[in-house]
């Protein structure tokens, strides 16, 4: 019991030692998304480019309103999600398995070790047209494309995390008697879980910029085809005001996902540093 108050108490200290620099924080930030707002809104204004070629954050924002008015948004947008939950979902189950193996299986690093770390530099969109030729305009393609552009480099964080780990664990490890599979479940997956989690958010990333360049390309529906409708109208604010939901919904990942399973992760291993 004692123990127990006493971790308490640290970790109300702590919190409440944290709390002044979280609140400043929070102020710049808030300041700089509100200079940069302040800064556009001027250069539409006063800028070289007419305001249909530039628009100002009132008119993004009017077209944002009547994007929802007419209900095309969020249906977009969740067309968009569950695409990207299902092409990254894919890559999660196929690039950490890879991964794993090429760091532990010699055989496999020689034989699929350099594609991978080749393949992996090619740009997503370069995918575009192998998806065209091979599935058609279909719901594959836009799927083929999200894989493609996330699956090896999700692998080469899973071959990364377990080359970089202390070999002192594994033999550990096996000398208590863990082998095969065991020695994957038990050592090798939880103590590379750090850069599992770094690479499942960047493979995030990349899934989300190869969703949004296929649906450019096909007519399906998704927030890329909203961007595509508004070069079609010569609707500039239109395309804007969809670029501003692309990036909120990238930054809400980051925010009530990624950041606090980081932060998860580097205390469960003792890494992480209070600033």
């Amino acid at each position: 019991m004692a123990q127990r108050a006493r971790s308490t108490s640290i970790a109300i200290v702590a919190i409440r030692d944290r709390a002044p620099g979280a609140v400043i924080s929070g102020i710049r930030r808030a300041g700089s998304i509100g200079l940069l707002l302040v800064l556009w809104g001027l250069i539409s204004r006063f800028g070289p480019w007419p305001p249909w070629i530039f628009p100002g954050p009132i008119e993004v924002s009017k077209s944002l309103v009547e994007l929802f008015r007419n209900g095309s948004l969020l249906p977009a947008i969740w067309i968009s999600i569950l695409r990207l939950m299902a092409g990254y979902g894919l890559s999660l189950v196929g690039g950490i398995p890879l991964g794993l193996l090429i760091a532990r299986n010699r055989f496999a690093d020689e034989l699929l070790g350099t594609p991978v770390l080749g393949l992996e530099a090619l740009p997503s969109i370069t995918w575009l047209p192998v998806a065209l030729l091979w599935f058609g305009l279909s719901e594959t393609a836009i799927l083929f494309v999200v894989v493609a552009g996330s699956i090896l480099s999700i692998a080469i964080a899973a071959e990364a995390g377990v080359r970089n780990l202390n070999p002192s664990w594994i033999r550990a490890a096996r000398t208590l008697g863990s082998k095969g599979f065991r020695l994957y479940t038990t050592v090798l997956f939880p103590a590379s879980l750090p850069a599992l989690v770094a690479g499942a958010k960047l493979g995030w990333t990349f899934s989300w910029r190869s969703l949004m360049a296929a649906e450019l390309l096909f007519v399906s529906g998704g927030l890329g085809q909203l961007l595509e409708t508004g070069r079609e109208l010569n609707d500039v604010s239109k395309i804007f005001a969809v670029m501003v939901v692309i990036t909120l919904i990238g930054f809400c990942t980051e925010k009530l996902l990624f950041g606090p399973l980081e932060r998860a992760v580097r205390r469960r291993f003792g890494t992480d540093v209070q600033t």
